[in-house]
């Protein structure tokens, strides 16, 4: 055996044993895997909040449909940001860029309304700065600090709500509610920025899912899902995300049936209203990370948006992403942390397509509205 047979069969030997992946198995077999195997585990509640250091709360208006979700780091966290959408609404993005003096965030915020869900985050700003949170350039009498909280907004203007609000947009009042009513637990489906949300031709919501991995490292995921695409194979009610699903999460159908050409997008928007969209998301990790793989981590788990919307991040979507690392767990072996980011990128993709449709399966009708959900498929 040559040197570079020797070297790269270490390599490969030390990786696995360290990121716990050496007894791996494909996604399509997550029914049959063993419990301590990567993403085959759930957490406690398989909820994003599994992540230690994350609460959620969230709050709607009913006769708006609309609603704001509210995703609070317990202490400030490192964050980063995937933007992949031809529309994108958000707010303070820029300042997650690696090469941007602030590395760590206060809160992220999901919220419906548009660009009017972008004043979300000024009355949590003020919230959190009467109580000394934010970032601050040494704390002087009477300067309040700046809460970082990147904020970014799904497209639900048309759902038949009613939006004439004028000055008074409800997003300031909402995630105030949403704030205050932060916990462990929290509803699925037709709830917080989800509240007003369309999965394609089905009714949208908000997703969320965990797995804990080989190595006791947990990620979660929550999403808005608000898409233009299908999360539905065309012809019948499985889930684009069946290979990743554990248990009946989110039916238990299996993945039979998952097929279709490449210009059948089946219960998507096309045809109807192909500019009401955007599926905006937040994945989390226990993992102490930098920036710059909080990065790689949102960039590898956007693909999850891709493994359960069909088509995702189009003209029409405003698709972001964002990363937070609460700095629970410290990678053992710093020789091997890029496979360790390797690895938790795919895990997180896979929890989030499991997010998306655990979001749309959850989805409940309007009060007096029939025949939208997947449930009546």
């Amino acid at each position: 055996m040559n040197r570079r047979t020797v070297l790269g069969s270490a390599l490969i030997g030390a990786a696995a044993s360290a990121a716990g992946v050496a007894n791996a198995k494909p996604a399509a077999q997550s029914a049959a895997r063993a419990p301590s195997q990567p993403s085959g585990r759930t957490g406690p509640l398989n909820l994003i909040t599994d992540v230690e250091g994350i609460k959620v709360g969230q709050a709607h208006d009913a006769g708006v449909r609309t609603g704001v979700t509210v995703i609070l780091a317990e202490k400030p966290a490192t964050a980063a940001v995937d933007v992949r959408g031809g529309g994108p609404a958000g707010r303070e993005t820029d300042v997650l860029r690696a090469e941007n003096l602030v590395q760590e965030v206060d809160a992220i915020i999901l919220s419906g309304g548009s660009v009017y869900g972008l004043g979300s985050a000024d009355s949590v700003a003020a919230w959190m700065g009467m109580r000394g949170r934010g970032y601050g350039m040494g704390g002087a009498p009477g300067v309040p600090p700046s809460p970082i909280i990147p904020t970014a907004c799904l497209y639900d203007l048309a759902n038949g709500g009613n939006k004439r609000w004028e000055m008074e947009p409800p997003y300031r009042r909402l995630s105030v509610q949403a704030l205050e009513a932060a916990g462990d637990r929290f509803d699925l489906g037709t709830a917080g920025a989800g509240y007003g949300a369309e999965a394609g031709a089905l009714k949208g919501g908000i997703g969320s899912a965990s797995a804990v991995m080989a190595s006791g490292w947990t990620v979660g995921a929550i999403v808005a899902v608000n898409s233009v695409g299908s999360v539905v194979a065309p012809g019948g009610k499985t889930f684009w995300a069946a290979p990743y699903e554990i248990g009946d999460e989110f039916g238990g159908l299996g993945a039979a049936g998952l097929a279709a050409s490449a210009e059948d997008w089946g219960l998507s928007k096309f045809g109807a209203r192909p500019r009401e969209n955007t599926t905006i998301a937040c994945i989390a990790t226990d993992v102490a990370l930098t920036r710059v793989e909080c990065q790689r981590m949102a960039i590898m788990a956007q693909d999850g948006m891709a493994r359960a919307i069909r088509p995702s991040h189009a003209p029409f979507d405003g698709d972001t992403l964002f990363c937070l690392s609460t700095g629970k767990k410290v990678i053992d072996n710093p020789a091997l942390r890029q496979v360790a980011v390797a690895q938790l990128g795919n895990v997180a993709a896979d929890v989030l397509a499991r997010a998306v449709a655990r979001g749309v399966y959850n989805a409940t009708n309007y009060e007096g509205v029939t025949g939208k959900t997947w449930r009546e498929l």
